[in-house]
Formats: C-alpha cells, structure tokens, sequence
C-alpha cells in the first residue's frame, strides 16, 4: 500500500523518516513530501494544492493510498481530503496531533498558515463545514494529553472515527513513539491489504 506521510510547521519530510521505514519493514511502499515554504506562509490551501501536486506526479492515476498528517500536516491533509477531492482516492487518514480545533501557539508567530490554525479562525470553521465528505473515510486520530505546541491538548482530539491516546511527552516524538508506530502498522494490517 502507497502511504503518504506530511510534515508539519517548520519541519520537512525528514520528520517523518522513522515511521516511513517502519513502515516499509511492514511491506508499505511510503511517500514524503517536503512541502515548501515549511512556515507555510502562503497559506494551508497552497500547501494543500502542493501536497496534490506532489500526489499527482508520484501516483497513477486512480491509484489509492493511505494519507498519515502531523501537526500542521493533518490540517493540510484535511483541506485536500475535504476540499480537494482527495477523499476519493484515499482509502484512510491518520491523523497524529493535529490542531482540529486550533492552538494558542499560534499567536506567536506571523504568516497565513498560522492565523489558520488560531481557534475559531474562518478555515477551521470552513473545515469544519465540509468534514461530511469524509464520511466514508477510515479516521484515526492520534493525541498526547502533554502536547505543549498544540494548546490546549484537547484540540488535538477530533469527533471522528477512532480517537488513540498516545501518552508521548513531547510533541515531535509523536511520529517515532513505538505505540503509535505499532498501532498504525496494526490498524493498516486488519484493515488494508499491503500488497494492494
């Protein structure tokens, strides 16, 4: 199975490299962008519609895959899912600390993306508006009650599909911590097949 793996704010795809050889020892053939500029300053849309680009070189066409988001990522995932037309190729999202409800944290430093991802800022609630067309998705969603980037924690949590708490002390460690890593490959194996 193709997985794509998308990185956060001020990070690149190297965040990611753990869980994308973990992955690969699971059979999965992953893919990860570095998408560009890392503060996201032109927006979480234009990141979005670059995460398609990216998606629209390294896939056929019709080709299904599994989309992973971190942090940043998983609004991002969530925009091409939701707003994108992804959500018809994708055959599931995880989501892994991602601000569903916003961060505090996003006061304190300037851009677009970053206004986007205050509480009750008009993309969240545009989000929020569409989040039907993931009906048919497989979600997870991923979250540590001690996350200090996204605050508070509980903005990680979203109301849909399957809720893991992962009691991972500081928000980075998120995409290596050995329970996620291990509940994903779980979650993968049961309900998709590898080889497809």
């Amino acid at each position: 199975m193709k997985v794509v793996l998308v990185h956060g704010f001020l990070d690149s795809g190297r965040i990611m490299e753990s869980m994308a050889r973990h992955l690969a020892g699971d059979g999965h053939h992953c893919l990860v962008p570095s998408l560009k500029p890392s503060d996201g300053r032109n927006g979480l849309p234009a990141m979005a519609r670059q995460l398609q680009q990216f998606l629209d070189g390294e896939l056929e066409e019709g080709e299904r895959f599994v989309l992973v988001g971190f942090s940043m990522g998983s609004l991002i995932s969530r925009y091409y899912l939701q707003e994108l037309d992804g959500h018809r190729r994708a055959r599931a999202f995880f989501s892994i600390s991602g601000p569903h409800d916003g961060t505090w944290t996003a006061y304190l430093y300037p851009g677009e993306c970053v206004r986007q991802m205050r509480p009750g800022s008009s993309f969240l609630r545009s989000l929020d508006s569409s989040v039907h067309r993931l009906e048919s998705l497989p979600v997870t969603c991923y979250w540590t009650p001690f996350d200090l980037m996204i605050i508070p924690a509980d903005s990680c949590r979203w109301n849909r599909g399957d809720e893991v708490r992962i009691p991972s002390l500081i928000h980075r460690w998120m995409v290596s911590d050995r329970r996620l890593l291990n509940d994903l490959s779980d979650r993968l194996r049961r309900n998709l097949d590898p080889a497809s």
